[in-house]
């Protein structure tokens, strides 16, 4: 565990990033530096936490990035453009964000005395298409150019060899990390697991791309904390990236939906929509590396993290608060 430590979070008032603070505040100080369009720290209670600072800004700011960055030990850079939907609406921020953003990001850590780890958030999607037992060290796809849905991954993946490089010029210890289809309780945004729930739960249809047939591996949030603590404290995790996922929850689309319903309760039918834009057909992480340098161990199936989700979001809805949309 951290402690004793001064945190910064890019886009930590994210799903991802609010799970992260709560874990880290036990110990440490928490600076999330966010523009608050998704929120799901609003859902957390943590807001008013007496170790947690909440910066409203924008990684695209170079100068307000290297002001939240004052003081801190440790950067975990989750700040994106996230979402298919968003991301195709959206190419150029997608790319600016991720580019430009991580190099504020990087410069501001490189010039900011006592910087003892840096975390890039990559992603799962420098795989491409189909991607099955995927390594660390296989051959990443770029896919095709004009096509925006690729727009998210190609520039993650620039900004990974940017992570890389300044671990290898300047010495700044950094590393990335790929997350495989994370979900739990406070995801906000177009997840298909939040999707799906949420509509189980209103007895609303679940819409499926195309036939369901997309094959995905899921991973539980308090999985993904236990390998970012370890990632955060392990000097062998330095210079490295990082498949982060369960290969043991891999379902298609299809059935991941007929699993909600079930453990909903739910009398939801499912609907088949056309997907007119290019889709992840196959996605199951190799996990070998952060099992041996990291000792993770994801300990979630998918089942029983399902239903932690599913009650988290009954409850919510019980309250009166759907959750996030």
């Amino acid at each position: 565990m951290l402690s004793g430590k001064r945190v910064l979070i890019t886009g930590g008032a994210g799903f991802i990033g609010t799970h992260l603070s709560r874990v880290l505040l036990e110990e440490n100080e928490v600076v999330i530096f966010d523009t608050l369009r998704r929120n799901a720290l609003q859902h957390s209670g943590l807001d008013r936490h007496p170790r947690l600072t909440l910066v409203r800004g924008d990684v695209l700011d170079a100068a307000a990035v290297t002001r939240a960055i004052s003081g801190c030990t440790h950067v975990v850079h989750l700040a994106s453009i996230a979402g298919v939907d968003t991301v195709i609406q959206n190419p150029v921020p997608t790319m600016q964000v991720a580019l430009l953003g991580t190099s504020h990001v990087l410069e501001a850590a490189r010039a900011c005395a006592g910087i003892e780890r840096v975390i890039h958030f990559s992603t799962s999607e420098v795989f491409g298409r189909f991607a099955f037992n995927a390594r660390e060290g296989d051959v990443t796809s770029l896919g095709a150019v004009g096509e925006a849905r690729w727009t998210y991954a190609v520039s993650k993946l620039a900004a990974e060899h940017l992570a890389y490089t300044y671990f290898k010029q300047y010495g700044l210890p950094t590393l990335s990390v790929r997350p495989f289809n994370i979900f739990g309780p406070m995801q906000i945004g177009e997840g298909a697991v939040h999707h799906f729930i949420l509509r189980a739960l209103r007895g609303e249809t679940l819409r499926v791309h195309n036939d369901g047939s997309q094959i995905r591996s899921w991973c539980y949030i308090d999985d993904v904390m236990q390998v970012l603590q370890l990632a955060l404290t392990r000097p062998a995790a330095v210079g490295h990236s990082f498949n982060i996922g369960n290969p043991r929850s891999t379902v298609t689309i299809y059935n991941l939906a007929r699993e909600i319903v079930r453990l909903a309760g739910s009398a939801s039918p499912i609907e088949f929509v056309p997907w007119p834009h290019p889709d992840i057909e196959l996605r199951v992480p190799n996990i070998d590396k952060a099992r041996e340098l990291l000792d993770f161990r994801p300990e979630v199936d998918l089942e029983d993290g399902l239903r932690r989700t599913i009650d988290w979001y009954r409850t919510q809805q019980q309250r009166g608060d759907g959750g996030g949309h």
